[in-house]
């Protein structure tokens, strides 16, 4: 019998090379920084920061680099600086290593969803 395969990913994470990227729907001036959890393709996070100036695009870097545990300088928002809609790399963790850091459980593809992630 073969060896299984690597476990199957949501669709808000992905792999590049040793690094994760991530589809984030933003939502700023929340009251609290929170991740949410799943939303259609990607992860939905609160910012309590306003998008103005990037201040929302900062406290989104901010807020997962503390959430996943690495420095503030290995988390970069790549697209959507302007949108809601936004695509971010982490450096040097895999997507399975942000799935666990997030609190989210392993990916059932045949499952109801992720449901909500880690709030904080």
């Amino acid at each position: 019998m073969p060896a299984p395969g690597p476990a199957p990913l949501p669709a808000f994470v992905r792999a590049d090379g040793p690094d994760s990227l991530l589809a984030i729907l933003a939502k700023p001036r929340a009251r609290a920084n929170a991740v949410e959890g799943v939303q259609g393709d990607a992860l939905r996070v609160r910012v309590a920061a306003p998008p103005v100036d990037g201040a929302a695009n900062e406290a989104l870097e901010r807020h997962l680099a503390e959430v996943l545990g690495v420095a503030r300088s290995r988390v970069q928002v790549l697209r959507g600086a302007a949108s809601r809609h936004k695509r971010l790399r982490v450096v040097g963790l895999t997507p399975h290593e942000v799935l666990q850091r997030l609190g989210l459980p392993p990916y059932d593809p045949s499952g109801p969803g992720l449901g909500r992630g880690r709030r904080g």
